[in-house]
């Protein structure tokens, strides 16, 4: 008998410190989701890319929506200075608009600066609160970031030459209720300026939202960076993401590289939350991709 319930009270204990591992674990997992970024490494070979541009790395960042990384940035910052950038893009929602606040986001485009150029283009977060947008897009350019709006501007290595183009979230025309050009006019229209100047560029494509890619193809775009789908917020094996603003439930472009024709998209999960506030296997991502030359 004393065996029997020396057996029951074993049992006991082990459920318990189970319980208690079980309690204490979860918001430790729920934390790590939220806030221990990952890098993830993509080449992109193009037989358009010019010689020296070869091994050129680009690093990608996207939906901040507001959210510190430490004092200062300072575990988001040392992350990226670790890749090395020949550049960094970010590709929009760099502010949340549901609680609106500048401070971090302001703090790591300014430490972002001082590692190399960036460049930006804003996202439909930005749009809503377009009322302050013109504050904090004059912000940036003080300190040097390069704010892509419906514009090019070429990137030059060694007498090699390459275009980056950078295009407004749409929802800035339905925000200022005013009438303004398609993403495929915007696309189009530089499209021509640059191949006036230098036929048969390479070019790359900042834009906030990724279910445009069939757009960004038919304009021969050679490379696109975007965000917005945040991963799908909650990622399941042989599943992939669940739901994304714009693309709904299962979208197609939620994360990582997808390939049409000769143009690449590059989807970032992004590094905050908006709408949902937590993460699941789904942990915040700087993007580094390395071009190639075929």
């Amino acid at each position: 008998m004393i065996k029997i319930e020396k057996l029951f009270k074993r049992k006991g204990l082990k459920k318990i410190a189970f319980l208690l591992i079980l309690i204490l674990g979860i918001p430790v997992f729920l934390y790590q989701q939220n806030n221990m970024i990952t890098t993830t490494n993509i080449i992109v070979e193009s037989n358009r890319l010019p010689e020296r541009f070869d091994g050129y790395r680009i690093l990608h960042l996207s939906d901040l929506h507001s959210k510190s990384f430490g004092e200062n940035q300072k575990y988001l910052v040392n992350k990226v200075k670790k890749a090395q950038p020949d550049i960094i893009v970010f590709t929009g929602d760099l502010i949340d608009s549901r609680r609106y606040n500048e401070e971090h986001s302001i703090i790591l485009m300014e430490e972002l600066a001082k590692i190399t150029e960036v460049y930006y283009v804003n996202g439909n977060h930005e749009a809503r609160r377009w009322n302050e947008y013109p504050n904090l897009e004059k912000t940036l350019q003080q300190m040097g970031v390069k704010v892509l709006r419906n514009t090019h501007l070429p990137i030059n290595r060694d007498g090699d030459q390459i275009y980056i183009i950078g295009i407004d979230d749409p929802n800035f025309d339905y925000a200022m209720n005013r009438e303004g050009k398609s993403v495929r006019d915007v696309l189009e229209i530089n499209r021509w300026k640059i191949d006036e100047a230098q036929t048969n560029s390479f070019k790359i494509l900042l834009s906030h939202r990724p279910e445009l890619f069939s757009l960004y193809v038919e304009s021969n775009i050679d490379i696109t960076f975007s965000g917005h789908a945040h991963g799908g917020q909650i990622r399941l094996p042989f599943i992939g993401g669940l739901f994304s603003p714009g693309q709904g439930f299962l979208p197609k472009y939620s994360s990582g590289k997808y390939e049409e024709k000769d143009s690449t998209l590059i989807v970032s999960r992004g590094l905050g939350n908006s709408i949902f506030p937590q993460r699941l296997f789904n942990r915040p991502e700087i993007i580094v991709v390395e071009l190639k030359n075929k």
